[in-house]
């Protein structure tokens, strides 16, 4: 996606200013276009109306969204490398890049090397609308990088590592060496009940349910909205 340079990144840094007014209930549309034009997009999300029932999103919020999306970002897909790009200017003071690698692939569910609108719109609205069980999962798979539906302690290792470079000096308390491995091995001796090595999906909604720390931790992308 050559094409979607800069301007796409201001396009997608745009959209994400829009979400962060469709939260806090302060996003209005446009009397104009009242349907949205696909007809110049490469790559056209499925139909309005589809979105609407596979989403927490009303018909309004995803026309604006899909505007913005697809005026700035004319291909219709983000990359990897303008998705870390992004990521990165939320946490200027740290190292974002394998955090929003992680993050990337998590919304990347086909596995291609991007990100469609619908994959994105889909992951938003479970994050930002989804019922607690939803988000617990989203961020399971988050977690489970190799996708075999278990956490096992390297998988949560990088993701610990991810998330204390991407903080940079702001982590608090003050990063050690060790305190990345002391949090996994917390986390484990919460979340794998039956002591196998790997933490199932199961296992992983029951621990962050009973400890609403934990729970925190596991849900940091909800922070950057």
């Amino acid at each position: 996606m050559a094409g979607c340079t800069s301007r796409c990144r201001q396009g997608v840094l745009k959209l994400i200013q829009s979400l962060q007014r469709l939260v806090s209930g302060t996003l209005t549309k446009d009397k104009t276009d009242d349907e949205l034009e696909m007809t110049m997009v490469c790559h056209r999300p499925e139909g309005l109306e589809q979105l609407e029932a596979q989403t927490n999103f009303t018909k309004q919020e995803l026309q604006i969204l899909y505007r913005g999306f697809k005026n700035e970002c004319p291909s219709g897909v983000v990359n990897e490398e303008t998705f870390k790009h992004i990521y990165s200017q939320f946490f200027p003071h740290g190292d974002a890049s394998m955090y929003a690698h992680y993050l990337f692939n998590a919304f990347d569910t086909t596995n291609n090397g991007s990100i469609k609108f619908k994959d994105f719109v889909m992951g938003l609205s479970i994050l930002l609308r989804g019922t607690l069980r939803e988000k617990l999962e989203w961020t399971f798979h988050l977690y489970d990088i190799n996708r075999d539906g278990y956490i096992n302690r390297e998988e949560m290792t990088a993701i610990v590592r991810a998330i204390y470079d991407m903080m940079g000096k702001y982590t608090y308390p003050a990063l050690k060496g060790d305190v990345p491995q002391q949090h996994v091995d917390a986390f484990f001796q919460k979340m794998d009940k039956n002591k196998d090595g790997v933490v199932t999906l199961e296992e992983f909604i029951v621990a962050c349910q009973e400890d609403e720390t934990m729970m925190r931790s596991m849900q940091l992308f909800e922070n950057v909205m």
